[in-house]
């Protein structure tokens, strides 16, 4: 388990004007009253994130406005309890190192607001116990993560090799996550990249958006199928250059083709499925113990197929996705 070097009152900081610019030790220093070194000591052990991603160099500077979250900082003696939970995914891989899984749309991924029990953490905590030990304590085993209404392959670590390897290939973008997205709407061209950065929407700050003050973010897209009935429509193949929160539905969003099923920032879809019909179909990392290529898909799921066939799309196309 990850020892916090010191407990907080607060865990949550929204960065004010006076402090853009800041490296994020120095500013939770200031914030805190806490010693800097002792603010260092949480980044690199991976107890702060910012705009909702964990970030571990503290020497990161802040924009105004960054919500700064410190995760696992209450000292507690022993890891988190994961309970047994009744939630159905598949195993795609496992090893001693890493656990490859299939999530399917409506689970959530770890424990957070409002989420305290039925993730795929807990089911997966108590599948391989050995995993409350790796990571952060809240969400033991999880290096990144994909959202409750997002279906498709996701990587978790079994030891702590494993946690530090794949957080380290996330930072320096060395994972490969693809996606098969429907949208609303037609493509301008059959490829095509959205390079706008994401921030909190400082109206909501559940919600992201496109922020000139927001941190670096590309989504890469080519078109393999549009439809004309019932709606104008595209089934879209998209990976990402970077991984930020909800980015994949707001760059669509920002150029027109917002995601289908997506009520928060994209437009309803019209068969009901209910929910948005973005799905992880690939993944690609290296193995952290020999630094082989691993490569994993998870196949469309009956609910997007079933989109599919009602925009008349035939398998074939779904074949051809990637």
């Amino acid at each position: 388990m990850i020892e916090p070097p010191c407990p907080f009152k607060n865990s949550r900081f929204d960065i004010p004007e006076s402090l853009g610019g800041e490296r994020l030790d120095r500013a939770l220093s200031l914030l805190t009253g806490k010693p800097r070194s002792a603010t260092a000591r949480m980044v690199s052990h991976g107890s702060v994130m910012v705009d909702g991603e964990p970030v571990r160099n503290g020497s990161q500077r802040l924009h105004p406005g960054a919500l700064i979250e410190l995760v696992g900082i209450h000292r507690v003696e022993g890891p988190v309890r994961l309970t047994p939970e009744e939630v159905s995914f598949d195993v795609l891989h496992a090893d001693r190192d890493v656990v490859v899984v299939n999530k399917p749309s409506g689970v959530v991924t770890h424990r957070g607001s409002g989420h305290r029990q039925g993730t795929l953490a807990d089911a997966l905590g108590a599948q391989y116990p050995e995993m409350a030990h790796v990571g952060e304590p809240d969400r033991p085993g999880i290096v990144h993560r994909l959202d409750r209404g997002t279906s498709g392959v996701l990587v978790c670590a079994r030891s702590t090799l494993a946690y530090e390897s794949l957080v380290s290939q996330l930072s320096e973008r060395l994972v490969r996550r693809v996606y098969a997205a429907l949208t609303r709407g037609v493509a301008p061209s059959p490829t095509g990249t959205v390079d706008a950065p994401i921030g909190r929407d400082p109206g909501n700050r559940t919600m992201m958006a496109i922020r000139a003050d927001g941190r670096p973010a590309r989504t890469h897209y080519r078109v393999i199928e549009t439809f004309a009935h019932p709606i104008d429509a595209s089934l879209l193949r998209c990976w990402l250059e970077t991984g930020r929160t909800h980015q994949i539905r707001v760059h669509l969003a920002s150029i027109s083709l917002p995601l289908l099923g997506d009520l928060t920032y994209g437009v309803a879809d019209p068969f009901s499925i209910g929910r948005p019909l973005l799905h992880a179909y690939e993944l690609r990392f290296r193995h952290p113990s020999d630094g082989s290529e691993m490569i994993f898909e998870a196949p469309i799921p009956s609910d997007f197929a079933e989109a599919l066939r009602g925009f008349g799309s035939d398998q074939q196309a779904i074949r051809a996705l990637f």
